[in-house]
């Protein structure tokens, strides 16, 4: 994969940390459990998202962008990175944000990422849960036009053929690690949503030939959605990197039994992994994403899905700005 060929900006703290995590390997009882730090990729407390807003805003920059648009959730990681990259590189930014959790919790409508989003200096629109929010950032894109601006229209969670490349990148990193380490990695398990993250590492695994498998854990569809968004997305990915014969069906998969009643509405499983890895390995996850990504890892180990001399990578996507928008679940869990 030769990814030079795409404009980029270079924002991440790359190579992230690899790191073995040894007291929760043995709490579980197998598989090895290793952790891929891409909490740790520096700009507005890291997260996955930087990886995909290296090409996305690279791709902004070559043509000419002076604001980007973005959209997700409230309490959304990708519009915090996004809006403190639009900072750094002297951009405007406007973030579109969904109500789609029904709350009034001043801690979750106003703490966490919402804080960031302001201080970072974003415009913030909300709207209603259930908007059709592609429409709604082509919306203020075309606004922006109208006023003389060049807008830079980035999806929900920056998930694109673009974004994802940040995703294949990964891909290539970690295995330039695990050969150096002398790690046969067998699994990797990550929290999956708006579908750029898994896409662009399954891409990435499947032109490398790694053999390496890749469990996205459902934040949000059902397994056949989510299976066929990433598919779909993974296909252009490839498409987009030159890679011939496409990308097998069987590459995907997704286990979306973790959601609970629905997207970012806390369930038990995910504030017992939380306190877990703060616990056992002083790591902190987030209670949309990895928090539930790690609950299913757990319990599927529990279930023996693993056998003991497995190595499997949990993909840490960041987010820990969000534990604070969910402060009282979390101290209720840690009393």
């Amino acid at each position: 994969m030769h990814l030079a060929r795409f404009p980029r900006v270079k924002l991440c703290h790359a190579p992230t940390p690899l790191e073995f995590m040894p007291n929760l390997t043995r709490a579980v009882g197998g598989p090895q459990l290793w952790i891929k730090r891409d909490d740790c990729t520096g700009v507005a407390t890291g997260g996955n998202k930087n990886r995909k807003l290296e090409f996305l805003v690279g791709e902004a920059l070559a043509q000419g962008a002076d604001h980007l648009v973005t959209q997700g959730a409230v309490q959304s990681n990708h519009v915090r990175q996004t809006t403190a990259v639009a900072a750094k590189f002297g951009l405007k930014c406007t973030a579109v944000l969904e109500h789609r959790i029904q709350t009034n919790d001043p801690d979750y409508l106003d703490s966490g990422n919402v804080l960031l989003d302001r201080l970072f200096g974003t415009e913030i629109e909300y709207r209603a849960g259930g908007t059709d929010m592609q429409a709604a950032i082509e919306e203020v894109g075309e606004r922006l036009r109208s006023q003389g601006r060049k807008p830079y229209l980035i999806p929900g969670g920056g998930s694109n053929p673009t974004g994802a490349l940040g995703y294949a990148n990964v891909a290539l990193e970690l295995l330039a690690q695990a050969n150096e380490m002398g790690l046969r990695i067998d699994r990797l398990v990550h929290a999956t949503g708006s579908a750029g993250t898994q896409a662009g590492l399954v891409a990435g695994f499947e032109a490398m030939s790694s053999g390496i498998r890749v469990l996205g854990i459902g934040v949000r569809a059902p397994k056949d959605r989510q299976e066929a968004n990433v598919h779909r997305l993974a296909e252009a990915t490839a498409q987009k990197l030159g890679h011939q014969g496409g990308i097998p069906r069987a590459a995907v998969e997704a286990n979306c039994d973790y959601v609970g009643a629905g997207y970012g509405i806390p369930t038990e499983g995910m504030a017992e992994a939380v306190l877990i890895l703060a616990r056992l390995e002083g790591i902190l996850l987030d209670p949309v994403y990895s928090g539930k990504a790690m609950a299913g890892l757990i319990d599927l180990i529990r279930n023996g899905a693993f056998g003991k001399d497995e190595n499997v990578v949990f993909l840490h996507t960041g987010g820990q700005v969000g534990l604070f928008g969910y402060r009282d679940v979390l101290t209720k869990a840690a009393a």
